[in-house]
């Protein structure tokens, strides 16, 4: 099954400028933040294969390249990759428990992609991701959660439903939001998408290049969390 993704894109001078500013000043509060730590902060990545690196070199994948970015705009950040090709929101659930170890600071989640692809109900996800984020912020951990826009393969009923997942447990949580991991690739036309090559041949992976364009987007909303940090 292809993805298909969709993204409203504004134009303009000043949101473009208002957004500079905004990733500027949430560098230098982080940057000020981690440079006081004795110790980076360990961010926990835990997710599928999107977060794994499925189908790209080692150093190529979300992980690498985001704690790259991490460590380019000054944070101190150490992200471990709990990314397992294949996983779902149960298997991200069985396996929370464990890969919460004591130097966890933070944890970003993204999981259902896989939910997705096999048609599973989208209640159960949503059930699933619940329990998760419940465990997390109960321990008191910042937390940043990372959906993914569903396809319309399903009828309209389905992709309305899961779409509602992410902003939805987001607001029950309070925690951090990003809709959809795959959105800048997504603005593309798949024209486009074919002719930058930012996908793998699967049309569900992105390739190395498409990797950047995600952690360009993601990166500042990882900074906003890492602000969170509280360091005894």
């Amino acid at each position: 099954m292809n993805f298909r993704f969709s993204l409203g894109l504004s134009n303009g001078y000043g949101p473009r400028a208002r957004r500079r500013n905004r990733i500027a000043a949430i560098i230098s509060a982080v940057a000020f933040a981690t440079g006081a730590q004795a110790d980076p902060v360990t961010l926990l990545a835990l997710g599928d294969s999107l977060t794994q690196g499925y189908g790209l070199p080692q150093g190529d994948g979300l992980v690498p390249r985001l704690q790259a970015w991490l460590r380019a705009q000054g944070a101190e950040v150490t992200v471990i990759n709990a990314g397992v090709s294949g996983d779902t929101t149960a298997g991200g659930k069985a396996r929370l428990g464990w890969s919460l170890t004591p130097e966890v600071d933070a944890v970003m989640i993204e999981l259902g992609g896989n939910d997705l692809l096999r048609g599973m109900p989208p209640e159960q996800a949503k059930a699933n991701l619940d329990a998760m984020l419940t465990e997390v912020t109960g321990r008191g951990l910042p937390t940043l959660l990372v959906g993914l826009a569903a396809p319309g393969n399903y009828g309209p009923a389905y992709q309305q439903a899961f779409n509602a997942i992410w902003p939805d447990l987001a607001a029950k949580h309070q925690v951090l939001l990003l809709p959809d991991l795959l959105a800048p690739i997504a603005a593309r036309t798949p024209e486009e998408r074919a002719a930058e090559g930012l996908m793998q041949g699967d049309n569900i992976h992105p390739s190395a290049k498409g990797v950047e364009m995600v952690v360009e987007a993601l990166g500042p909303k990882v900074l906003e969390l890492l602000q969170q940090v509280q360091r005894d």
